[in-house]
């Protein structure tokens, strides 16, 4: 692939191991800046040069769109809060072999560029109130035939990742998705649905 037509991420991008570097490389060139957490057990070391990345270019957090993954972008954003996140869909993260989990290094070369080109930046200090259980009701996002299938809806939409309910609620308020903005979203979800 011709890798000089590409814009290449200005941030760092930090991934969970060599086969996600690996597919970045291939997707961006050697010009791409890299840190591997090397799974979820991060130690200190790979935790400072995460926060000097930070403090020099900028951190976009990219990791599988599962258990771990999640794990590990929670760890980052205790030690960095203000690191953008970068997701995949677990369909676009899917390898094409049963016995592989999900991951980085299956998704293909535009659903990479797309993840890194729409980050989800973390509010600057002010992070709004979560939305309350019943407004997440009264949105069909819980307690709803449909609810699973809503919240992917709103985090494919968002760029949240995989969340379920109570992440969801953290994630919007991280993010300052309000009521009103999530509610019109919904809307046109129910409309689409209706054809």
């Amino acid at each position: 692939m011709d890798n000089q037509s590409v814009i290449v991420p200005e941030e760092v991008i930090v991934v969970e191991g060599r086969d996600d570097s690996k597919r970045l490389m291939e997707v961006y060139g050697q010009k791409i800046k890299l840190i591997e957490t090397g799974g979820s057990a991060i130690d200190s070391e790979t935790i400072q040069r995460i926060q000097q990345a930070a403090e020099q270019f900028g951190v976009i957090v990219f990791t599988d769109p599962d258990i771990q993954g999640q794990r590990i972008r929670q760890i980052i954003t205790q030690s960095v809060p203000k690191v953008k996140q970068a997701h995949l869909s677990r369909d676009d993260a899917r390898p094409n072999s049963l016995l592989k989990s999900l991951g980085v290094e299956h998704a293909s070369d535009e659903s990479i560029k797309n993840a890194l080109a729409d980050v989800a930046t973390p509010s600057d200090g002010h992070v709004q109130k979560e939305l309350t259980t019943r407004e997440l009701m009264q949105l069909g996002l819980t307690n709803h035939p449909k609810a699973a299938q809503r919240r992917q809806a709103v985090a494919d939409r968002y760029r949240l990742g995989h969340v379920n309910t109570k992440q969801l609620q953290k994630q919007l308020a991280l993010y300052q998705v309000d009521y009103v903005d999530l509610a019109k979203f919904i809307k046109e979800l129910n409309e689409c649905d209706e054809r």
